[in-house]
């Protein structure tokens, strides 16, 4: 027989509130529910958290950089300070230097002619010639800082060696901007402060001189030149310069010789040079190889 809802075989009355088993729409007691930790973060979070971190890594590892060049280059500047004096700057002019030029390889070049009792144009025309590398470098950076106006000014001065490295050897243009920014102000500020300090230190001596100061620039310049000769080529040709320079001193005046050794490697670098194609020497090993391992026709007996 077919009973009711309100039978007794039901095991409930009309009135109870609580069924037997859960309605289908209520969640399970041991059901934790639908995980709403992806909503509650935003969409496309994890994503834009993962390249947030990787940026703060990069940018961690840029700075970090930048600042140990910059220490390194700022304690060179002390050098240079006391260097200057010696070769008959007094402060001011030595810490002009350090902020309008700011190239050490450049004013190390100054202050050696200057030093050596050559003109000032002398001194200058070296200097100028030492910082024309600068103007390849602007070229290659005008395409990752994309700057104009006043920053350009701004960022031209901060183009030196230190900083074109930095930039340069990034993987994107962010991490760019920022080595190149980051290492340039670094070097500038502690380059001017290194400066002063080694000029004031020297300025506080009677004679700089005595200590044997005024041979320090021809060393600092050579110091500067010897880690960019790699290979037999360039040694030749800063030998070549050398002995072009040592022959023009008694015949023309203090500081003409080492524009005569730079003409030299400016010349050096208009004469086209042609090498053999890599291609070809590539199969000639190949085939000496192939022909060196090729096995015998005969088989080898044993005694």
């Amino acid at each position: 027989m077919t009973t009711g809802p309100g039978s007794a075989d039901d095991g409930s009355t009309p009135d109870d509130p609580t069924p037997d088993h859960p309605a289908p729409d209520d969640p399970a007691p041991d059901d934790p529910g639908p995980d709403r930790s992806a909503e509650r973060s935003g969409p496309g979070n994890p994503n834009q958290s993962t390249a947030d971190l990787d940026w703060r890594l990069t940018r961690t590892q840029v700075l970090r950089d930048s600042m140990g060049v910059a220490i390194a280059t700022g304690a060179y500047a002390i050098s240079f300070g006391a260097i200057a004096l010696a070769g008959g700057l007094n402060v001011w002019q030595t810490m002009a230097l350090s902020l309008l030029m700011f190239t050490g390889a450049s004013q190390f070049g100054l202050i050696a002619v200057i030093a050596g009792g050559g003109a000032p144009l002398a001194g200058a025309a070296t200097a100028i010639m030492l910082g024309a590398r600068n103007a390849l470098y602007g070229l290659r950076l005008a395409e990752i800082l994309r700057v104009s106006g006043l920053r350009r000014l701004g960022a031209a001065q901060l183009v030196i060696d230190e900083s074109t490295a930095m930039s340069i050897a990034r993987d994107t243009d962010r991490a760019a901007r920022l080595g190149f920014y980051a290492t340039g102000l670094g070097v500038f500020t502690l380059w001017n402060i290194g400066t002063l300090v080694g000029a004031v230190g020297a300025s506080w001596l009677s004679d700089p001189r005595a200590l044997g100061l005024d041979a320090a620039a021809p060393a600092a310049f050579l110091a500067l030149l010897a880690p960019r000769l790699r290979g037999r080529e360039l040694w030749a040709l800063a030998l070549v310069a050398a002995m072009v320079a040592v022959l023009a001193v008694p015949l023309v005046p203090v500081g003409v010789p080492v524009l005569l050794a730079g003409l030299v490697g400016v010349i050096a670098g208009l004469i086209p040079r042609t090498t053999a194609p890599p291609r070809h020497r590539q199969s000639n090993e190949t085939n000496q190889t192939t022909e060196t391992n090729k096995p015998d026709d005969q088989p080898t007996r044993n005694p």
